[in-house]
């Protein structure tokens, strides 16, 4: 059975008509001649639902398997099934930031000369970068791994199949361009999604390494001021530290592990987000590096991109003069926190100010110091956090007090071995008094001076103009860098690296903050959490089927959960058909 096309010539033209038929023998003519069993009417004028329902209606008197193959063809294969809704969404993503168009400019160095390292094919290489990103977001695992995650697990557009080595390629030349790579993405990011970059947070974190040893380097390591290894000259360019330069350790070095892995070697790592928790750019130093002057740096480094005024937030350890005054320089401000048990004549000024307190939401409330004519302090208060600060203090003391029972019959030298060991506990330690005759007690003094802190935090900030409660405000969306760690630590899986060059380490955090970046917007936009996102998208599959004319891919349909989080993405919905390659003859 098939269907015949017979033609006929009118004044107009020829015209083709289609009729269902079949071969029967003509035992008179001995030869098969056609029967027609049903007459579709002119081609150009086929009702193709009415098609459609006639196969449906004869499909229902079939077997399910037998409808198949009969509307499908014997020969159709079903090959495979693999998710697609993650990479389809961040893909899009991806390209409307403009982040491909920015790779793929990538293409000369300064004064226009070719990039040195450039690939053959920066739409290949594109397409690997976002393969190793799409993966830190989706299935965090190693370069090995993501490739066969690649090849094997999951469909991206544009990258059938790829490699170890192409993976290490891509990120070899992704670190010769993080830095045009970084401005080009923000600049997209900025205009696309119009971000305030008025306030900006800035904060770092750390990542061990499951090493017996640091990096030890044959040779000093010298690096720049931002902590770039810098190319050796003749062993004279900066070894003896001048010239803005330092010598250094390798890349992984011993440093306050903000992980508790001080045994372990580490790098420094720091990001800038805005207000509304989008990270804009990412750092890396080595592991010895201290935190007072990074944000020196960071400054430096976002003054090309052409930004309006910004105030800088930032914890309370950028808090030095120094760096105060380093963001003061041209039109910037900041919010830095405060240490509350410092020594600081302005600090203790500060607590020590009397003044009503304001209420700005329900569990805040602040009072505004002036004590300097270019800084101003904002005392914070929060209710619940006061309560729960006096709630650890009693069970403290308690711990304390049991500690010290009984210790005035203890012999001299065990009642030393006892203060020594109670030395070793900060929170304990803080309300130990000893009397001049070596009497152990508990300090009545402290706790009154503490439970003047219980719920307190003080900022100090530099801008005249802000209002007091955008100020306590702004340093609470200090949290949200916070938040980033947390995610590029638990979900991104920004460790372990499996890298041993500083190079790929470096361009390792850089695929783990364009895998933030395109999560937190999917997130801001939806409202949803990427876990809850993740969840539906991984249900979208595409599937993949052979046959005498080639291959093509569906998708499965989409679930109304799946299709509201593509409208509030503002992402059409993909085709029905994703791919469809003829066979080779």
């Amino acid at each position: 059975m098939y269907v015949k096309t017979t033609a006929r010539k009118t004044k107009s033209g020829t015209v083709r008509y289609l009729h269902l038929a079949h071969n029967e023998w003509d035992p008179v003519a001995g030869r098969s001649v056609p029967k027609i069993l049903y007459g579709f009417g002119r081609a150009d004028q086929l009702d193709r639902d009415a098609v459609k329902r006639l196969v449906g209606s004869l499909s229902r008197l079939l077997d399910p398997a037998e409808a198949l193959a009969a509307t499908a063809g014997s020969e159709l294969v079903f090959c495979e099934s693999r998710p697609w809704g993650g990479t389809f969404v961040l893909d899009a993503l991806w390209q409307r930031l403009g982040i491909d168009t920015v790779l793929r400019g990538l293409h000369a160095g300064p004064g226009g000369k070719p990039r040195r390292g450039r690939p053959r094919d920066t739409a290949a290489t594109e397409r690997v970068l976002f393969g190793l990103v799409a993966n830190r977001a989706l299935a965090p695992s190693s370069k090995l791994a993501a490739a066969d995650w690649i090849n094997h697990d999951v469909h991206i557009d544009g990258l059938p199949t790829t490699s170890d080595d192409a993976c290490y390629r891509a990120m070899d030349w992704l670190h010769d361009v993080r830095e045009q790579l970084e401005a080009g993405v923000f600049g997209q990011v900025a205009n696309l999604l119009n971000l305030e970059v008025d306030l900006l947070f800035f904060d770092t974190t750390s990542t061990y390494f499951e090493l017996d040893d640091p990096d030890e380097p044959d040779e000093p390591v010298t690096r720049d001021e931002h902590g770039h290894p810098l190319p050796d000259q003749d062993g004279k360019d900066g070894k003896d530290g001048k010239d803005g330069t330092e010598d250094s350790v390798g890349f992984r070095a011993y440093g306050k592990s903000k992980d508790s892995r001080d045994d372990l070697p580490q790098i420094v790592i720091g990001m800038a987000v805005t207000r509304d928790g989008i990270p804009v750019r990412v750092w890396c130093w080595p592991g010895n590096t201290a935190d007072s002057k990074l944000i020196r740096q960071v400054k430096d480094d976002m003054r090309d991109w052409t930004l309006s005024k910004i105030v800088w937030v930032a914890d309370r350890g950028f808090s030095s003069e120094r760096n105060r005054r380093y963001l003061r320089q041209g039109d910037h401000a900041y919010i830095i926190g405060e240490k509350l048990r410092s020594d600081s004549v302005e600090i203790k000024a500060a607590l020590s100010r009397q003044g009503r307190y304001t209420e700005i939401a329900e569990n805040m409330r602040i009072k505004e110091v002036k004590v300097s004519e270019t800084e101003r302090f904002v005392i914070c208060h929060n209710p619940d956090a006061a309560q729960r600060d006096a709630h650890i203090r009693e069970q403290l003391l308690a711990q304390l007090d049991e500690l010290i029972a009984g210790s005035d019959k203890l012999p001299v030298m065990k009642r030393g071995e006892l203060r020594g060991r109670i030395s070793t506990k900060p929170g304990l330690n803080r309300y130990l008094r000893v009397t001049p005759g070596g009497l152990l007690r508990i300090d009545k003094a402290k706790i009154k001076a503490e439970a003047n802190l219980d719920g307190k935090y003080l900022l100090r900030c530099s801008d005249p103009h802000l209002p007091a409660a955008d100020i306590a405000r702004g340093y609470k969306q200090l949290l949200e860098v916070e938040r980033g760690w947390r995610d590029m630590k638990q979900i991104i899986d920004l460790r372990p690296v499996y890298h041993r060059l500083e190079e790929r380490i470096r361009a390792h955090v850089v695929l783990c903050w364009l895998a933030l970046l395109l999560i937190r917007i999917i997130e801001t936009t939806t409202d949803h959490t990427w876990h809850h996102v993740r969840r539906h998208l991984d249900r979208l599959h595409a599937g993949t089927f052979t046959g005498p004319a080639g291959v093509f891919r569906q998708r499965t349909e989409l679930s109304k959960p799946q299709q509201d989080l593509l409208a509030r993405l503002d992402i059409p919905a993909p085709k029905q058909i994703i791919e469809l390659a003829a066979a080779s003859r």
